[in-house]
């Protein structure tokens, strides 16, 4: 059995999904790990981790615009060290959560057709956002 582990940083240009499947693709496959289980998760309380459509745009807009409709801005909360969309970003980040297991089957990542690695970036400003990964295998 072995093991591979990392953190990878990502920039975020602000509130959306970040496609980050081919950076964990190619990290995977320098692992030369070809069967087993990665694991990562977001080191953040307002950004999180998605599988999710990978094919057509659309689909990344409406969950943005969904979320902002289940966690909008607003002076309700009590939370807001950081301004209006701190908070937001919190429970957005609750309801789509920060881990993702995905089993390596035959050298690949087994996502689905029309899956991706999402970073869900719930702030409105830039950040620098570190998932942590592990892998262990055969």
């Amino acid at each position: 059995m072995k093991q591979a582990t990392a953190i990878l940083s990502f920039d975020t240009p602000g509130r959306g999904l970040c496609d980050i499947t081919r950076t964990i693709a190619d990290w995977h496959r320098e692992t030369g790990i070809g069967e087993g289980l990665l694991t990562l998760l977001c080191r953040h309380t307002s950004a999180s981790l998605l599988i999710q459509e990978n094919a057509a745009r659309e689909v990344r807009g409406d969950i943005v615009d969904w979320l902002d409709r289940m966690a909008p801005e607003g002076r309700h909360y009590a939370h807001d060290d950081e301004g209006p969309d701190d908070m937001p970003a919190h429970l957005k980040a609750t309801l789509t959560g920060v881990n993702l297991s995905i089993p390596v089957i035959g050298g690949r990542l087994a996502l689905g057709t029309w899956q991706g690695i999402y970073l869900a970036e719930h702030r409105r400003a830039p950040h620098r956002r570190q998932v942590a990964l592990h892998l262990i295998g055969t």
